[in-house]
């Protein structure tokens, strides 16, 4: 069949055609390829040809509020192995093996992976100096040694508990070392170099540092100073009762801010591993639960004062017992208070009158206020392994139940909700979230990055309420069962716990477990104070044996926070064999003729020569121990 030339040229048109659209596809791809794709496939092609030997970043720092080191790092070299570089791997086995103090058949086994990097050498991570040296005069090839670094405690067990540690890869494991590991780890750098198919260094190409970022640096809301108070008064406590476990918290009660906290036994966080499991996985203030006693009044004394169910001036009288449900509910005191006010009541722990507060109040209001006040949830505190306590479901509470509940036994709670919850009741009503990680700082500029602010969950009582309830647990310690904890100038409120331990369901015959939760100023709360001896070896009383201890790490707090003495203070009710307070006199000016006619009552330790006292320590006004001396020193009336 003839075809025509129109049929040809037709033909050799449209394949023209074709071959230009074909063309022109393949050079817009190829365009594309290079001037839009081009950088993307570069960097794979790098990627393909380049290895990294890694650099870990340093974890961030933690403090105290004030800046004070807690946990630091320091600096140490880790070996790490690329397999394809290594020529002779038995030879570097052996040298390798002696250097590192490892078996041999352990160390090539490991640089003989098929891997393109090795980084977990037996005896290789985180090595001493002098092992260091050693390798890099060596200079094995396919060994290198990487920047790393090793979690350090400077303090030791100190705040053990808050801070946590790390594992072998600087990953935080407990504490908040763990509750805040992304913040404090940081991002990890490394060296890269070009190698080819088989992972060799390829000549005539540049190596590309790419440095760590390091962690955050992380300023708690502990002063290390009252927390050193704390764990002072822990030792001495352990050593003076040998009981099961100790605990004590400290806290702002009106920012929710945990300034201590601590417990025994504990551990040195950098050697964990030496320690049972225990004794680093229960952080006892917010982990133990039990039966608070009648440190848990402070929650019926303020919801009975709230609703305006009872009047701390009105007339009570207590045989020892309240029969409720045909079954008698006995005060700690066999024999009974007799007459007293509710104020009394306070004072003395009176379980029939806090069983009447709990009665006015009926059930439904009481675990209303039980719940308010945070108890049966979780505080929400900064911190892993928090409890959420027990408490009766409202189905079940009968009377009985109600009149337990009411002077703290037969529900079971946590140290960290009592402190809140007595928080609210003396700061004005309000139930803080309690907190620990205060502040986020850059750790190159230094600069805040975040910050914590005190959160209100909500109001609990009113704060007319609120003063009442401190008035009252002002006078528990001035006049009542927390005598102890008595600070002579400082307004000191509080109350004592003394709890029956519970084991397998039952009532544990001679074991207890005592408390005391106090705070300062009472007109103007700057500290709140909880500890709680478990089974101590000793007569088991928290007014006799918590009560010092709360005393003496808020005293020495007070002093070093710098807070003022008060005016006002309640007078202490002294019985037998209580430390008094006398009243220093002012002596500058009298002569050595006046002084004839001085009663001695604090006796005088007298300086210089003269005929008039010209100066005097302690100054007038000033109250101190029974027993105590006025220095007095003697000149001219001029004072030279």
């Amino acid at each position: 069949m003839r075809v025509s030339n129109v049929t040809v040229r037709r033909r050799i048109f449209i394949a023209l055609v074709i071959g230009i659209v074909l063309y022109s596809a393949l050079i817009t791809r190829l365009g594309y390829i290079q001037l839009v794709m081009g950088q993307d496939l570069q960097d794979k092609a790098n990627d393909l040809w380049r290895r990294n030997i890694p650099f870990e970043a340093k974890r961030g720092l933690i403090t105290d509020r004030n800046g004070k080191v807690l946990v630091q790092n320091v600096s140490m070299l880790t070996v790490i192995a690329i397999p394809v570089q290594i020529q002779d791997p038995a030879n570097t086995a052996r040298q390798l093996a002696t250097a590192l103090g490892q078996k041999e058949v352990d160390i090539y086994k490991a640089i003989t992976q098929r891997e393109y990097i090795i980084d977990k050498i037996p005896g290789g991570r985180k090595i001493s100096p002098e092992k260091a040296k050693l390798i890099q005069e060596l200079a094995l090839p396919g060994i290198y040694l990487t920047e790393d670094s090793k979690r350090d405690y400077p303090l030791g067990e100190f705040a053990a508990h808050l801070l946590g540690f790390t594992g072998i890869d600087n990953q935080g494991l407990t504490g908040l070392e763990r509750v805040y590991d992304k913040f404090l780890q940081g991002t990890k750098g490394h060296v890269s170099y070009p190698a080819d198919a088989r992972g060799k260094i390829m000549p005539g190409e540049s190596e590309h540092y790419i440095a760590p970022i390091n962690g955050m640096d992380m300023y708690l809301t502990i002063d290390a100073q009252i927390q050193s108070f704390i764990e002072r008064e822990l030792d001495q406590a352990v050593v003076a009762y040998q009981p099961d476990d100790v605990l004590a918290i400290a806290m702002n009660p009106k920012t929710g801010e945990i300034l201590g906290m601590g417990s025994r036994p504990s551990f040195n966080p950098a050697d964990y591993k030496n320690y049972p499991v225990e004794s680093y996985n229960r952080n006892l203030p917010i982990w133990k639960t039990y039966e608070p006693g009648s440190t848990f009044k402070i929650v019926t004394l303020a919801a009975a004062l709230n609703e305006g169910k009872v009047d701390l001036k009105e007339a009570f009288f207590d045989p020892g017992y309240i029969t409720v449900a045909g079954r008698p509910l006995r005060c700690w005191k066999r024999q009974g208070h007799g007459s007293e006010t509710m104020l009394e009541v306070v004072e003395n722990s009176c379980n029939p009158g806090f069983v009447t507060m709990g009665q006015r109040l009926g059930k439904e209001k009481l675990f209303e206020y039980i719940s308010k006040f945070g108890f049966g949830k979780k505080t929400g505190i900064d911190l892993l392994g928090e409890a959420t306590g027990i408490l009766f479901k409202l189905s079940r509470v009968g009377p009985v139940e109600l009149g337990t509940t009411s002077f703290g036994q037969g529900v079971s709670v946590t140290p960290i909700q009592q402190m809140a919850a007595v928080a609210a009741a003396i700061n004005g009503g309000k139930l803080m979230k309690p907190y620990i990680a205060k502040e986020w700082h850059d750790s190159v500029t230094h600069d805040i990055i975040g910050r914590t602010e005190p959160t209100v969950v909500r109001q609990v009582i009113s704060e007319e309420t609120s003063a009442k309830v401190r008035y009252a647990l002002e006078s528990v310690v001035a006049q009542g069962t927390g005598a102890k904890a008595f600070i002579e100038g400082y307004r000191v409120g509080g109350k004592t716990g003394t709890a029956q331990k519970v084991r397998n369901g039952a009532y544990s015959q001679g074991e207890y477990i005592v408390s005391f939760i106090g705070f300062a100023p009472a007109d103007d709360p700057q500290i709140l104070v909880y500890t709680a001896v478990d089974n101590p070896k000793a007569q088991a009383f928290g007014g006799l044996i918590a009560a010092p201890i709360v005393r003496n790490i808020m005293e020495s707090s007070l002093h070093y926070l710098k807070v003022p003495k008060r005016q006002g203070q309640i007078e202490r009710e002294y019985k037998y064999g209580d430390k008094r307070y006398l009243e220093v006199p002012d002596l500058v000016g009298l002569s050595t003729k006046d002084l004839a006619a001085y009663d001695y009552t604090i006796p005088l330790d007298v300086s210089g020569k003269g005929t008039f006292v010209v100066k005097q320590s302690p100054s007038p006004g000033v109250k101190v121990e029974e027993g105590s001396k006025i220095r007095i020193f003697l000149g001219d009336k001029t004072g030279n």
